[in-house]
């Protein structure tokens, strides 16, 4: 049963690649504590199950040949949940940021470069540490990239990155009135990695909202979707439509 549906999903991705595809993708993973709720599972299971869904959707995009992936790991906003489970995510994300970058693992495996985007020194220090030992493990990978946003929120992002351009400026005695928004992309956390212009933006869980992720990044030519699925349940049948909307879009733009 395994080998039929390995071999079905190679075959649809390779159908799908016959079409254009997004170099970036981006993730708003949510509904974690909906679904642990839902299979009478403690919340922590669900932030568990969450990370088994971010590996699956990571695969499926490795497969597909996109260059860059990158989610909403950790929203700065989440320090106020209660302290039982924002201990608990810290936890599950010192063990899990290592287990993605062991030796042989997913990102080993499709040569895949981790970088941990946001206000890092908001991290207790076990996971700093953590997200440093992973970067510096998958440093060499050059195929495609991984951005874990954590702890991030965009209002942040972008008030970092003109800030640090206006400093930039003010040490060159750059006239700040010449400065423009691609001075302030050019500090962008995601922009400092290299990642491209985000493609398609994807929430699961049925919220509509962005939830102050990547707002300056999805301005322009983003593809916004939205779905029902829960992130853990999340997978190639979630993905097929959604790819789908993106061909019969750019298609469009060509004729």
């Amino acid at each position: 049963m395994k080998w039929l549906t390995d071999n079905l999903e190679r075959f649809l991705i390779w159908v799908l690649s016959s079409g254009p595809l997004p170099r970036h993708v981006a993730f708003v993973m949510d509904g974690n504590r909906r679904y642990a709720r839902q299979h009478q599972k403690r919340v922590f299971e669900g932030h568990s199950d969450g990370f088994m869904a971010l590996r699956r959707v990571l695969r499926i995009c490795m497969l597909l040949g996109v260059e860059t992936v990158t989610v909403y790991a950790f929203s700065i906003e989440n320090f106020k949940r209660s302290q039982e489970e924002v201990e608990a995510l810290m936890s599950l994300a010192e063990d899990k940021l290592i287990e993605l970058c062991e030796h042989g693992d997913l990102l080993d495996q499709y040569g895949v470069r981790l970088n941990v985007l946001g206000k890092r020194d908001l991290l207790p220090e076990s996971v700093r540490a953590a997200a440093e030992r992973a970067e510096s493990l998958t440093r060499q990978n050059d195929k495609a990239m991984l951005n874990l946003c954590m702890p991030y929120t965009s209002r942040e992002e972008m008030a970092t990155a003109l800030q640090s351009t206006v400093e930039e400026a003010l040490a060159s005695d750059v006239d700040l009135s010449s400065l423009s928004e691609k001075d302030v992309d050019k500090h962008l956390y995601t922009s400092q990695v290299g990642s491209p212009p985000v493609d398609i933006l994807i929430r699961t869980s049925g919220v509509k909202r962005l939830s102050d992720f990547l707002l300056w990044q999805c301005c322009e030519d983003t593809q916004i979707q939205f779905t029902p699925t829960y992130w853990p349940d999340f997978g190639l049948r979630d993905m097929i439509p959604i790819l789908l909307d993106y061909q019969r879009s750019m298609w469009s733009r060509q004729r």
